[in-house]
């Protein structure tokens, strides 16, 4: 977090050679000087520029079975478009459910029976309106980041079943030594206990050397991976492991522990499927089931694990998930992804290239690299490449989500030379995803993932790097909380520099909104304000492009303390009737409508700052300035003090210039806030009243012309720079 003082220096560092009135609360049309809105419109000063058919769009998610075929199509998908929103991003759901994605129903298992590994049919045949996802039976994940569904196979208490590592993070398929990809379980015991023992319950492959360690801070070693360290346990280090079970005592005396970790650097290379010549059924880690515990005086071992095929076993984590799975896995009950024919021919995209994914944390690259031969052939116009999905929520360690990144590029590239390819669809985070530190002492996620690229001579294989941009805690949300937003994401935008991204690789905002978990604050007018704050701040700190999660709508639910929203633009019903328009759509005409000229040329980019603040320092009005295709200037104006109005002039700077220029009339003024929208809380039967579209009004311009922002507002005022 930028500290308050630093604010208007770190978001406008050219406001030393201009005059900006400060403001010290309150406000209005009443007050005696205008405020001033000075845009540093020096041409050589521009911070960005984007098409906004390209650069601002809209992600199509995951759907209950059913609602693709009823809202993709006729006068419901109108009502979509209506919101203005031009490029879409596929999003790749399954990943975060630990599930193997069939993009395409038709294809080949690996073993004919119906198991191993799926690849989909590269061949178009009929049209794919719904693909499914298959839930791993392999899985070591309690929950992770993405899931509260399913269970882990490591202390399930059934030793039928097992957990497997990725057989793609192996020697054969990476190229490294298998010391530079070990893989590993963490158990959380739930409460501090004495530990001096653990059994393993091995199946095929087994680790021949492995490190049983205790995590010695207080907190989660996942969640705050530098707030301690994992440590040895005395006689916990194996270097000639056995299979089968096997009981360890790993001291002489219990320590008193929560969180274990076992790590493991050699395979024994056998077979996890009796009879396969699959060298992959060959390749990693396996356990049927982990305990700890201690060793009795006679020797018998006392576990404290709780085995449970379900949530309440005791929780563990792992570095990767063999995608080995069944046809009868596959499970419809949990949704679909749309299928690709469905979503390029429905009218979802407009016809302009989309962003599309490939599932790549549980899938295998001979699948990504069917699915993109599939897209070529039916001549779908693809914009980019998504790989993988929050591999960070899903607590792999940079090396691996790299290691599969470069396997997954290659494989591509063999289908298209030319596909744009990146991810890696960070979490929606505001500081530095940090991990475990490795030999070296690194612990930035990012830096290490693009440090192996490059060691590797591939860094070019990343065309654009992207993430999602949550920012706020959904439980905790307040109005004050949008007088942080521009800082939140114009910080995180310098953290990825700062990690190493080249400066010629785009960032990309794939999924973006308030939280990750929805509330009344989505529906009311603070969704809208929100947003419009976010956007101009994106491009103004330098983000490429940026999609609102998501186009969809869903009926209003219930999100924390019992408080309803959506993440949608419209009110709609149980049954998809559109009730209504949210806040957030009226943003998104002002944003793609008004604010910038809706076609596929350049806006040039400045900054513009506000002097605009209350008692306590906080910027209640922030500004975004544009040199739109058609000549008009237009700025975005974000008024978040929700008690008053604000009457500012507007003034265009170039420190080479005697004196600044003002726009010239007729000046267009576009409003959009409270005054035209409430929302009215109410459960499920919530909606706004008012409803209404924004106001608008013609200006004269000039110097001494005074633009009112009333309070809880987005004005659009858009013009032409007039003479000195």
């Amino acid at each position: 977090m930028i500290p308050e003082k630093r604010r208007l220096g770190f978001l406008f560092p050219f406001l030393g050679s201009v005059a900006v009135v400060l403001c010290t609360g309150g406000g209005g049309a009443a007050q005696e000087a205008l405020q001033r809105i000075v845009v540093d419109a020096s041409p050589s000063h521009a911070v960005n520029s984007f098409s906004p058919v390209r650069a601002l769009g809209a992600g199509v998610d995951r759907l209950q079975l059913g609602v693709a075929d009823k809202t993709l199509g006729g006068p419901f998908l109108k009502q979509i478009l209506s919101a203005g929103w031009q490029s879409v991003t596929y999003r790749q759901n399954t990943e975060l459910f630990v599930e193997a994605w069939h993009w395409n129903p038709a294809g080949t298992w690996s073993d004919p029976s119906g198991r191993g590994y799926f690849t989909g049919s590269p061949e178009p045949g009929g049209m794919i309106r719904h693909s499914y996802a298959y839930p791993l039976p392999r899985r070591g994940f309690t929950r992770n980041s993405g899931t509260e569904r399913g269970y882990s196979r490591l202390t399930d208490g059934d030793l039928g079943t097992f957990w497997k590592s990725h057989p793609y993070l192996t020697r054969a398929f990476t190229g490294d030594d298998d010391s530079l990809h070990p893989q590993w379980v963490t158990l959380d015991l739930g409460e501090t206990l004495p530990i001096d023992a653990v059994q393993i319950a091995w199946a095929e492959p087994y680790a021949r050397s492995y490190k049983i360690q205790f995590w010695t801070g207080d907190v989660d070693p996942v969640n705050a991976p530098t707030k301690g360290v994992w440590q040895n346990f005395p006689l916990g280090t194996m270097t000639d492991g056995r299979g089968g079970t096997v009981t360890i005592r790993l001291a002489s005396r219990p320590a008193r522990v929560r969180y274990l970790r076992l790590w493991m650097t050699v395979s024994s290379n056998t077979c996890a499927t009796p009879g396969s010549a699959d060298p992959r059924d060959s390749a990693g880690y396996a356990i049927r089931e982990l305990s700890a515990g201690t060793l009795a005086a006679d020797g018998r071992f006392q576990d404290v694990v709780r085995h449970s095929p379900d949530g309440n076993q005791s929780a563990t984590l792992c570095s990767s998930v063999d995608p080995w799975h069944r046809e009868s896995d596959l499970d419809e009950k949990l949704g679909e992804q749309v299928g690709f024919d469905l979503f390029f021919t429905c009218g979802i995209t407009r016809g302009l290239p989309a962003m599309v994914p490939v599932a790549m944390i549980y899938s295998i690259p001979e699948d990504a690299a069917a699915q993109m031969a599939y897209l070529k052939k039916r001549g779908y116009p693809v914009s980019y490449v998504e790989l993988g999905e929050e591999p960070d929520g899903q607590y792999m360690l940079p090396e691996d989500y790299a290691a599969l990144y470069l396997q997954f590029a290659s494989a591509i590239h063999q289908v298209d030379p030319g596909l744009k390819l990146g991810g890696p669809s960070f979490q929606g985070v505001n500081s530095d995803v940090e991990v475990w530190p490795d030999a070296e002492g690194r612990v930035s996620w990012l830096g290490r993932f693009l440090d192996y690229l490059k060691a590797r001579g591939r860094l070019s294989d990343l065309a654009f790097l992207s993430f999602e941009h949550y920012p706020y805690d959904p439980c905790h949300t307040s109005w004050s909380d949008l007088y942080s937003e521009p800082e939140l994401i114009t910080h995180i935008l310098q953290v990825w520099r700062d990690d190493g991204l080249p400066p010629d690789v785009p960032m990309f905002v794939t999924e973006v909104n308030l939280a990750w978990q929805t509330g009344e604050t989505f529906v009311d007018i603070m969704g809208g304000l929100w947003f419009a704050d976010y956007t101009g701040a994106l491009l103004t700190g330098g983000g490429k492009a940026s999609y609102f999660f998501h186009d969809i709508p869903s009926p209003l639910h219930p999100g924390c303390n019992d408080s309803w929203g959506s993440f949608g633009l419209f009110n709609v019903d149980a049954d998809l009737q559109v009730r209504g328009r949210l806040a957030q759509y009226f943003a998104s005409r002002l944003l793609s409508q008004e604010w910038v000229q809706p076609v596929d040329a350049a806006h040039r980019v400045y900054r513009a700052a506000s002097g605009v603040r209350d008692a306590s320092g906080n910027l209640l009005v922030t500004a975004y300035a544009l040199e739109r295709p058609d000549g008009l200037w237009s700025l975005l104006l974000v008024n978040k003090d929700r008690e008053s109005a604000h009457t500012v002039s507007i003034a265009f700077h170039d420190p080479q210039a005697k004196s600044d220029r003002f726009l010239s009339g007729p000046v267009d003024v576009v409003t959009y806030g409270a005054g035209q929208y409430v929302w009215r809380a109410g459960g499920a039967k919530g909606h706004a009243d008012p409803d209404s579209p924004p106001a608008r009004a013609k200006m004269a311009g000039g110097a001494k012309t005074g633009y009112t922002l009333p309070k809880a507002s987005i004005t659009v005022v858009r013009g032409r720079v007039g003479s000195r």
